[in-house]
């Protein structure tokens, strides 16, 4: 499978799934940075096919791949790393990606942030009325 076969299915795998895919933008997130294949940057959601005919592995390496998966485990980033060994042909690649979509459906989202809350100021007593006299 090509790499711009892989990628076309990918893509279409992941817009189906309601995801609004950039293709072929730098990734610089939680210690990784690479021309990532796929990417919807609003939901921190991608892909990335690996592959020997773009060259994919020197800068998608093992460290990258935990980096990832590191990012993923914490709920910040999720990003689908498959190798055209893993995933050789479309059907072996839909298998991969339907695995992956279907997982963010469980995936853990970090907390909000709870604000610093503050406790009103008090409310100011109006100022006495000067009686007007004449």
């Amino acid at each position: 499978m090509t790499e711009r076969d892989a990628c076309a299915l990918l893509k279409a795998r992941f817009e189906k799934a309601g995801f609004e895919i950039v293709e072929n933008i730098m990734l610089d997130e939680q210690g990784v940075h690479f021309e990532i294949d796929g990417y919807d940057a609003g939901k921190r959601v991608g892909y990335e096919y690996v592959t020997e005919e773009a060259g994919d592995s020197w800068d998608v390496d093992g460290e990258v791949v935990d980096a990832l998966n590191a990012a993923r485990r914490a709920g910040e980033l999720f990003v689908l790393v498959v190798s055209e060994t893993d995933a050789p042909d479309a059907a072996a690649l839909g298998k991969a990606a339907d695995r992956f979509l279907a997982s963010l459906d469980e995936k853990p989202t970090k907390p909000a942030k709870k604000s610093a809350t503050k406790k009103p100021a008090p409310a100011k007593k109006p100022a006495a009325k000067k009686s007007a006299k004449k």
